[in-house]
């Protein structure tokens, strides 16, 4: 027979930290299934709207989005993942931009985007590009911001900015970052993805060239639903070469040998678009724009300090930023050499925590289900791994019975 109190703490999320990977909020599997009823009822329904209410749903998505960071109207739109809207993205750059010039990006970046970066730097396309990859200090886990500014000269015509970083939430200070960037004559793009939802971002403030997201983590969104933000003036330079009927300003123009680019962000739209996962991800950004944006900072601030102190009393090392005001919303522990990851993960789950590792990286995201009941629970099950781990003898120093 099933645990009654294990299946109550399962249901309430109290323990879930993984917001840097899919997200969630109270009652987010009823309204995604009600908007996923909705989309298959317009879908199948016997008359001829269907696309006129599926268009009319990726709209909102659309406009969901720009009010969520501040976009202008016609420089957002709809991508499967935030490599896709890159590749889009340096696809349609005018040759001056890129040609014989280096592309700057730190190491710390979404893994995927560098993938993308270094293949199409050794092709020998229009593109032609070096890319330049700023790397950690030694014995660090994150770029400094210092040191992404020592590599960046005018001879860098494209920097990507990661605002937090997934290894080790790392905030960058955008502010002093783009100046830099203007000064040097570079165009500037930031991927927002770890933090978007959380903390405030807004395109103009200060203002970037272009911007990559997904919905999922602190957004709770689907999979599949990615935006970008291409501001103007470079907007209007653009010719994506992904491009298709819906890139153009009439979507029904037939004539082969009179394409023409939309005037506005529609240019980045290509063949038919999807729809479902705008769909999907609908009931959670419209959660999101109604939450008071503040407390959830502090929530997550509160639960971050928790995690964060019960660390430092078990001897788990912080390989996060301290300072809040240069942290994302995660707080990622060094896993001991005798700890296996696998196994700790196993022990949390048994618990009702859910969290992951990126090799002896574990991170940790507490959201707007997470409490400090999951975060007590937390720290018990590491602190149980660490001493069934140690050698007889060894020392692990003993914490309070609750966070301070």
């Amino acid at each position: 027979m099933s645990d009654p109190s294990k299946a109550t703490t399962a249901r309430s999320g109290d323990g879930y930290f993984l917001y840097h990977s899919i997200g969630t909020y109270p009652g987010k599997q009823s309204e995604l299934a009600a908007s996923l009823q909705q989309f298959a009822a317009d879908w199948c329904a016997h008359d001829d709207g269907q696309w006129a209410r599926a268009l009319t749903m990726r709209q909102s998505f659309i406009d969901l989005w720009r009010s969520l960071i501040q976009a202008p109207p016609g420089t957002l739109t709809t991508a499967e993942n935030v490599t896709t809207a890159l590749y889009s993205l340096i696809g349609a750059l005018p040759a001056q931009h890129l040609k014989g010039r280096r592309v700057l990006v730190a190491a710390d970046c979404f893994p995927s985007l560098h993938f993308l970066l270094s293949g199409l730097a050794a092709r020998d396309g229009h593109e032609g590009f070096t890319l330049e990859t700023v790397h950690p200090r030694a014995g660090e886990y994150w770029v400094r911001d210092e040191d992404m500014v020592a590599r960046w000269g005018p001879d860098v015509g494209l920097a990507l900015l990661t605002w937090v970083t997934s290894t080790a939430s790392h905030r960058c200070n955008l502010q002093r970052l783009v100046a830099h960037g203007r000064q040097m004559g570079s165009l500037v793009g930031v991927d927002i993805t770890q933090a978007a939802g959380l903390l405030p971002f807004n395109v103009n403030a200060p203002a970037v060239d272009f911007t990559l997201a997904s919905s999922l983590k602190w957004l709770c969104g689907a999979s599949g639903a990615a935006i970008l933000h291409v501001a103007e003036p470079l907007l209007g330079q653009c010719a994506p070469l992904l491009r298709g009927w819906f890139s153009q300003e009439n979507i029904f123009s037939w004539d082969l040998d009179r394409f023409s680019y939309a005037p506005d962000i529609r240019r980045f739209d290509h063949g038919t678009p999807s729809v479902l996962a705008c769909a999907g991800s609908l009931p959670a950004l419209q959660w999101n724009l109604r939450q008071d944006r503040s407390a959830m900072l502090a929530h997550n601030r509160l639960l971050g300090a928790a995690v964060i102190d019960g660390a430092r009393m078990i001897g788990l090392p912080l390989i996060s930023p301290f300072d809040p005001d240069q942290r994302g919303g995660s707080v990622m522990l060094q896993v001991p050499d005798d700890v296996e990851p696998g196994r700790l993960l196993q022990s949390m789950r048994e618990k009702d925590i859910w969290a992951d590792c990126r090799g002896k990286t574990l991170r940790l995201s507490p959201g707007a289900v997470t409490t400090l009941a999951g975060v007590e629970r937390l720290l018990v099950v590491l602190e149980s791994e660490l001493q069934t781990a140690r050698p007889r003898g060894s020392q692990v120093r003993t914490r309070p019975a609750k966070p301070e």
